[in-house]
């Protein structure tokens, strides 16, 4: 349970966390890294396989067994912000932050900095006031060994230079390294799962290469929205950790560039995304013994998870506005049902993710 807490306050895939910091308790670093190996290559590969499958076999998303996947998506993506509402907001101050959050995301999603920006700044507003989780008792400062980070740090340095030269200078393969610097970054501010990736990613690969930022960059990675939540839903079906979603998404963002390229791109989705996970959770854990005395980390994950929580209503709200589903005729009445009936079977019912992402392909199979 103390691991479990301690994961939480991370960014990144906190199941994977937990899994690499029992291996790193029992066996050391080599230990957390095959244990880390073995949880997410099954899924990653799955994943990686069907990006193939969906290249190679010209899978059509807009009809076929896939043509309900986007509405399974939002409603597995509803369920999630329920959920996280009920979970993080408690107050009037963490609902004026999810609120806040939810406006400036859906009108700024196009812009980049407005992800790591809303973090910082809810968890400095819950720690104005010390009402709610006030210090109980005085903690005398102790010396902390913050030399590790720096290979976190470095690398985080080092992806954006190696990404930037690349878009400056028009590399060949430009967009392997676009695609790490993308999926490291993710991966270093994601609070809250593979829900809140669907933001980020609709927002660097949908949102910003069709806004004014064409211009700018011109070669930028370019994705569809579909293409983005047919993994989010297909992942829900697939055992193992839900980010395994980079393996499909980093395929599918190098399919372009044939096969050996499209291979990369799922690795690189994979262990760019899991990456800062594992460095911060076992560089951490020994600065987390002191830091888990302090108050105001406390205070602080009670605004982000406030602002998390914004982050999946303004997605939600960003792509309930693109389906069009009052104004798409029949087909935009059946997918508002398939959301609906997505939501409240994993709302009121104990049937599966999977059985459900299977009933929606069944459904898009036969009708």
């Amino acid at each position: 349970m103390e691991y479990n807490s301690f994961c939480q306050l991370l960014p990144g895939a906190s199941s994977s966390q937990i899994v690499t910091l029992i291996g790193f308790k029992r066996g050391g670093v080599p230990l957390a890294v095959l244990t880390l190996l073995i949880w997410i290559l099954p899924a990653c590969t799955i994943m990686g396989l069907i990006s193939f499958f969906v290249v190679s076999h010209g899978v059509d998303l807009a009809n076929g067994p896939l043509k309900y996947i986007e509405s399974l998506a939002i409603g597995f993506l509803m369920y999630a912000s329920v959920r996280i509402f009920h979970i993080s907001i408690r107050n009037l101050i963490t609902l004026i932050l999810m609120l806040v959050s939810m406006l400036v995301t859906y009108l700024l999603f196009k812009t980049p900095w407005v992800f790591p920006v809303l973090i910082l700044l809810g968890g400095a507003i819950t720690n104005i006031s010390s009402r709610r989780i006030p210090e109980k008792e005085v903690i005398k400062p102790k010396h902390i060994r913050w030399t590790n980070i720096w290979l976190f740090v470095l690398i985080f340095a080092v992806a954006g230079i190696f990404s930037e030269a690349a878009r400056k200078n028009n590399w060949e393969n430009r967009h392997a390294f676009n695609l790490f610097e993308n999926f490291y970054r993710f991966g270093s501010f994601v609070f809250g799962g593979s829900d809140v990736l669907v933001p980020m990613m609709l927002d660097q690969y949908v949102a910003r290469p069709n806004s004014n930022n064409t211009i700018k960059n011109p070669g930028a990675i370019k994705l569809t929205k579909n293409d983005i939540l047919t993994g989010y839903g297909i992942v829900r079906a697939i055992p193992g950790p839900t980010f395994s979603i980079g393996s499909f998404v980093g395929g599918i963002a190098l399919r372009e560039k044939g096969k050996w390229m499209q291979a990369i791109g799922c690795a690189i989705g994979s262990v760019a995304l899991f990456l800062p996970s594992a460095l911060l959770v076992l560089f951490f854990f020994p600065v987390w013994i002191n830091l888990k005395k302090y108050v105001v980390v406390y205070r602080a994950m009670e605004g982000i998870n406030a602002i998390v929580a914004g982050f999946m209503w303004a997605a939600l709200l960003y792509l309930l506005t693109d389906l069009h589903p009052f104004t798409n005729g029949q087909k935009g009445w059946v997918n508002l049902a398939v959301i609906a009936t997505v939501y409240s079977l994993l709302r009121f019912t104990r049937l599966p993710a999977p059985v459900i992402v299977i009933l929606v392909l069944l459904m898009g199979w036969i009708f």
